[in-house]
């Protein structure tokens, strides 16, 4: 069987050991024909004759000789290295290049924590930002966005479990503006808006027995990043729509109070994505295995 991709050497010097066309043609699973016009193609690009043919018998010339005491050397070593490589496991090195939404970030120190140690070698180049890019075209290695965002022609890694959104606000807010117990209650309240990364601002969206409602609750105050709405409505400056992942510990301390949690849904959560491409890059390989090992043994707090 030819292994090593150079095809003619591999056949010159199967008829040189078998001196016989198909003997050597047994010998790598080719056709005889297929030998034969190895041999001829390759003394053609070196208008050499390398073998003495006759009907009985196959012999090298003098220039054949020593053609293959140069050659076969050579293709011995490349023949060993190309074995080693494909047993040898990968250890990943280099740079693993990622994009993902700036909130995220903060869910994923521990996973990140936990492949540097256990890669050394590795790095990670993490570009934070709202918009939806081309991962491929923009030379990313893989790319982090919420389940109901990733392009269609992705592979996907689940990152976390469902996040379960919530209406929030201050003590104080509601000391003063009262709960609201309905969706038509929401707007008589103020809000912090969010400003996407589109231009547009978010909407509400609203779930209860399988009953769907788009809410437009009139912001104060309008912000494009996560962290400073949940700064916000610890503020006191209105109501936000928000993931529990931001607020967990601020509703257990009673810092944040949550409302109608009736009519929020949960959502699928964070997913690592990348192109379906047949050689996944060793680093980006092992931070995948890495995942699904820790998938398993989710942290308390909701980050992995």
């Amino acid at each position: 069987m030819h292994r090593s991709g150079l095809t003619e050497l591999e056949v010159l010097l199967a008829v040189a050991h078998r001196q016989s066309f198909r003997a050597a043609a047994r010998e790598l699973g080719m056709s005889a024909t297929a030998i034969s016009n190895a041999v001829a193609g390759l003394e053609a690009r070196l208008n050499v004759r390398l073998f003495n043919r006759t009907t009985r018998s196959v012999a090298l010339t003098e220039a054949g000789r020593r053609y293959v005491e140069r050659v076969a050397p050579a293709l011995a070593e490349i023949q060993r290295a190309s074995e080693e490589i494909a047993t040898q496991p990968e250890m990943p090195t280099g740079t693993l290049r990622i994009n993902a939404p700036r909130e995220s970030v903060a869910l994923l120190f521990g996973l990140f924590d936990t492949f540097l140690k256990r890669y050394p070698d590795m790095r990670l180049d993490i570009t934070t930002e709202s918009r939806l890019i081309d991962i491929v075209a923009e030379g990313y290695d893989a790319g982090i966005r919420l389940a109901e965002s990733l392009p269609q022609d992705m592979i996907a890694v689940t990152l976390t479990p469902d996040v379960r959104m919530r209406i929030v606000g201050a003590p104080e807010y509601f000391a003063r503006r009262g709960i609201p117990h309905s969706p038509e209650d929401l707007l008589h309240h103020q809000s912090i808006g969010m400003r996407m990364s589109h231009g547009g601002l978010y909407h509400w969206e609203l779930e209860r027995q399988q009953h769907k409602l788009t809410v437009n609750v009139p912001p104060r105050i309008t912000l494009s990043e996560m962290g400073a709405i949940h700064c916000a409505v610890l503020a006191g400056l209105g109501l936000a729509y928000i993931s529990d992942w931001f607020i967990k510990e601020d509703l257990a301390c009673g810092k944040l109070v949550s409302v109608m949690d009736e009519w929020c849904p949960s959502f699928a959560g964070l997913r690592l994505y990348y192109p379906g491409r047949r050689h996944v890059p060793p680093g980006l390989k092992a931070f995948i295995s890495l995942v699904h090992e820790l998938r398993d043994h989710p942290d308390p707090a909701g980050k992995i």
